[in-house]
């Protein structure tokens, strides 16, 4: 059973539903925006009256707000912030209880390489980005009593809609820097974030899992 949650992209959602219920499993879609606090509960007390215990949560929600320092905003660094990290504790407060006492419960954090090696424009989004570095090792340690575990993935530059939005110049400049020469596809990630939701991962917890292609950090 799948909860796909959205904030404006509802066709999208809609249509990972449709594909999850032509398989073996059952989805539910939930609007909500993850930087408000009382609309996540609403959400998660939703899942609940539909499918029952939450025994998996992935954090993967993110907003970039890109631009150099000196002109960034307080605006624009705290929008950044209240959904790249105060969504991630938004959701994980409303399901930590769910999560750490189903014994296998699995938290997982999509962080991304810009949190490991900065970037240019990005300190709003980078300061987001390695914060779940921190987060993830810490909650790690509070679920690893009740035998759940807590992982981040940081994936380098993937083909998706914000990344077809960076000029062909800066592509392919940093194409110059991933070893394996090819930007990841989307289901390069979504096979580690599987791993890490089964129970095949069960000895594994408070890691970083970096998905970049071969690129140093």
């Amino acid at each position: 059973n799948v909860v796909v949650n959205y904030r404006s992209s509802e066709d999208a959602a809609y249509e990972v539903e449709e594909l999850i219920n032509e398989g073996p499993g059952t989805a539910m879609v939930a609007q909500a925006d993850v930087s408000e606090f009382d609309a996540v509960g609403a959400m998660v007390e939703a899942a609940r009256n539909e499918f029952g215990t939450i025994d998996v949560l992935v954090n993967n929600a993110g907003i970039t707000v890109d631009k150099k320092f000196e002109n960034m905003t307080r605006e624009d660094w705290d929008r950044v912030m209240d959904v790249n990290l105060g969504g991630v504790y938004n959701c994980t407060k409303h399901c930590f209880d769910d999560l750490r006492e189903a014994h296998e419960g699995r938290l997982v954090n999509i962080s991304s390489v810009v949190g490991q090696q900065g970037n240019y424009g990005q300190s709003n989004y980078a300061a987001t980005k390695s914060g779940l570095f921190g987060f993830t090792r810490t909650i790690a340690l509070e679920m690893a009593y009740h035998g759940s575990t807590a992982n981040c993935v940081a994936p380098g530059f993937v083909e998706t809609d914000m990344l077809a939005e960076v000029p062909d110049r800066v592509r392919d400049q940093i194409l110059e820097r991933i070893p394996l020469d090819r930007f990841a596809a989307v289901e390069d990630i979504v096979g580690i974030v599987r791993f890490l939701a089964s129970e095949e991962s069960s000895y594994m917890t408070g890691q970083v899992l970096g998905v970049n292609g071969g690129m140093e950090w």
